[in-house]
């Protein structure tokens, strides 16, 4: 101890301090001791002696603290060599393996034993791996991934600027997860000795090594998947490749395998010849003797999706709003806009369209929009100068005008509050109200029971009811009336003001989502994170509701009944997120599942279906033959030795001849405050106490 406080005595760092507040402080304690003991001073000599040194020893240290220089201690820290045991814990390394084979459980217990062999000298610590690290042995050779990388990675987070002495690897060099390992082990510089378990000779299997496809597909298009298909030890054999689609067969191949080592890619061309979700069943003929099936089957799921939303815009001439109308739609890239002269209608067929745009249509055209009519389509009326108003209040429900002579008026848009159809956002209301006016028909409005006004008219300064643009849905057709002309004043106006025409698109865009969104188009869609899971793996589901206008809304709440084949059912409740929902499901059983979910907004039930599947993790059997090349690489390159696993009871040995392993002294250096030191102030205390017990001995107060 007395040594230690010497070492910190004289181990002073000043810093920016001067090395002559040493000699400074002594000289004020000696100049403070003679002041206070010279004579007269009713002591004895050898007392005033005494006490002079004590005050003058005392009144230095007191000085030296009010300087603060830092005080340096030094320590002298053993490390132990670290021995980090790795055990491959995939299902591989028990699944193949040759008769008269030393067992993996055999050489795990041989290595839980190098702890006890190698002694007090080092630092064994244990850990299991597959796709991640983890602490201890497992008999259990379970793991359904091999991620050899990732676990070195890991080891070597865990240990940085540790005293590692050697790496003790377990496994059968198959990894099915990560990169090659051998640039992984470049990044320790100890050895690293790996035990070679499996079988290098390859077994007899047929398998399906990978399936390339593109998860969606338009309607009426072709669509290609491609298979990798391997064969091993089964030269003469057929690969009988089989595709089905709900028990249904659409396409066969035989494949002659013409190698005991033999891989060739298949490409299927099939046809997306129905919307939806399709499932399809790619499964391999088994063989005798095979070592394994698990291996010889794929699910994969092709959304068929519809193309673009399709507008058509009828005119019977031309007007600078036809152009305002297209440019506003055609933002939206989900929107596919035609604009035809009605007299042009014999080559487009309205039938192909999503929705059709009446732009100011005279007497001429009653015949064309009464075949439009009967077709249900959605339609959205403009009206001009140029309509006629008898055949336009008799072609639709949703606003009427009563008008004694065709004549116009400067009517301004009014936004109202309560339109609940869908919604416009704030800067698009006060924008849209501060725009110039649009020519109306003169003219009394009467607005039947299925409307719903959005924007009112305001002549001048009068608010009226008279409704300028409106919407309805009467039994399941949609239709929108827009009572003006001058569409492109808008325009103008809006992009001189600011700069852009956020407004004008978000209108038309909101406008045509509703009357596009039909009835018959979903409200309530779920989807999964992807429709094949693999085992172990989470299962995400994700669900989205929309009110009239297809807006998002998560306010009711959505639960999930999922049956598997077995017929077990789990049920679950949505969290919200945002605007949607989502699932997590967890991890569920091997299997093919059909789900139900079901919400209720308002008064309106909805129920969407679909289907899943969790399929068999089987990476660890599409390879058979060890890879003990690997491991013996990655022995070599780092000065380490591969051992077979008859030779594991070697390994104690191999460690205490390596003259690279011992034990390492690390000097830690540390920096503190004088204050901070509290041995000082007990010797202060102590001096301090020895100089009043001695003056109080003596008679001197």
């Amino acid at each position: 101890m007395i040594r230690e406080y010497m070492h910190l005595l004289f181990s002073i760092t000043w810093g920016t301090i001067s090395g002559w507040w040493v000699p400074a402080c002594l000289v004020l304690g000696l100049l403070y001791a003679w002041l206070l003991y010279r004579q007269p001073v009713q002591l004895a000599d050898k007392f005033r002696y005494i006490l002079f040194a004590v005050r003058a020893i005392v009144v230095t240290f007191i000085a030296l603290l009010l300087v603060s220089p830092l005080v340096k201690s030094v320590s002298y820290n053993p490390q132990k060599p670290l021995v980090l045991v790795l055990q491959d814990n995939s299902e591989s390394v028990n699944m193949f393996k040759s008769p008269g084979q030393t067992a993996p459980v055999v050489v795990i217990d041989g290595l839980s034993g190098l702890k006890q062999q190698l002694g007090d000298g080092y630092n064994v610590q244990e850990f299991h791996f597959d796709k991640d690290l983890s602490n201890g042995f497992d008999r259990g050779f379970n793991g359904k991934q091999t991620n050899i990388s990732q676990a070195l990675h890991q080891l070597n987070d865990k240990f940085v600027n540790q005293n590692i002495g050697a790496i003790v690897l377990a496994t059968d060099g198959l990894y099915n997860q990560g990169t090659d390992p051998q640039y992984e082990a470049k990044n320790f510089k100890n050895s690293i000795y790996t035990v070679a378990l499996g079988d290098t000779v390859a077994k007899r299997d047929l398998l399906i090594g990978n399936v390339n496809y593109n998860r969606t597909a338009f309607l009426g298009n072709d669509f290609e998947i491609e298979i990798l298909t391997e064969a091993y030890q089964s030269k003469g054999e057929n690969i009988r490749l089989n595709i089905t689609e709900d028990g249904r067969q659409v396409n066969s191949q035989n494949l002659p395998v013409t190698s005991n080592s033999f891989q060739k890619q298949v490409t299927v061309k099939l046809n997306a010849d129905k919307k939806g979700l399709r499932k399809f069943n790619i499964s391999i003929a088994s063989v005798k003797n095979e070592i394994s099936t698990q291996n010889n089957s794929e699910t994969v799921y092709i959304d068929v999706l519809d193309a673009k939303q399709k507008i058509l815009l009828l005119y019977e001439a031309p007007h600078p709003d036809i152009s305002v109308i297209k440019q506003s739609i055609e933002n939206n890239k989900n929107y596919e806009l035609k604009a035809s002269l009605v007299s042009d209608l014999a080559n487009v067929k309205p039938a192909d369209y999503n929705l059709v745009i009446l732009y100011q249509l005279t007497p001429a055209s009653n015949g064309i929009v009464q075949s439009i009519i009967k077709s249900k389509l959605p339609l959205w009326y403009i009206v001009g100068g140029q309509t006629d108003l008898g055949n336009f209040n008799s072609q639709q429900k949703v606003t009427r005008i009563n008008s004694g002579r065709l004549e116009m008026q400067e009517v301004f848009a009014q936004p109202v509050n309560d339109f609940t159809a869908f919604t416009l956002s704030d800067s698009s209301r006060k924008k849209i109200a501060a725009l110039p006016p649009l020519l109306a028909p003169y003219g009394s409005y009467t607005l039947p029971p299925p409307g719903d006004v959005l924007l009112k008219q305001r002549i001048g300064s009068v608010e009226t009811a008279f409704p300028l643009l409106s919407f309805a849905d009467e039994g399941g057709q949609r239709t929108g009336v827009l009572n003006g002309e001058g569409l492109w004043r808008w325009q103008l106006a809006e992009f001189q003001t600011y700069g852009n025409h956020h407004a004008m698109e978000e209108l038309f865009g909101q406008g045509v989502q509703y009357l596009t969104a039909n009835a018959n188009r979903q409200r309530f869609i779920v989807y999964t994170a992807k429709h094949v899971f693999d085992e172990g793996e989470n299962v995400l589901i994700n669900a989205e509701l929309y009110n009239d206008a297809l807006e998002l809304i998560n306010t009711p709440d959505v639960r999930i009944e999922l049956k598997n084949d077995a017929g077990k059912d789990y049920s679950f409740l949505f969290s919200r997120d945002d605007k949607s929902y989502q699932l997590d499901a967890g991890t569920l059983p091997v299997g093919e599942y059909n789900y139900t979910a079901t919400t209720k907004n308002g008064d309106k039930s909805f129920t969407a279906a679909g289907q899943l599947t969790v399929k068999p993790l089987n990476l660890e059997s599409r390879q058979s033959a060890a890879n003990h090349q690997l491991l013996n690489t990655i022995a070599k390159q780092s000065g380490g030795k591969m051992l077979m696993p008859s030779e594991v009871s070697q390994l104690a040995a191999l460690i205490r001849k390596n003259e690279n392993i011992k034990t390492v002294v690390y000097e830690d250096k540390r920096y503190n405050d004088i204050i901070d030191v509290k041995w000082v102030f007990a010797i202060i205390l102590a001096l301090l106490g020895l100089e009043w017990f001695l003056r109080k001995r003596e008679g001197e107060v």
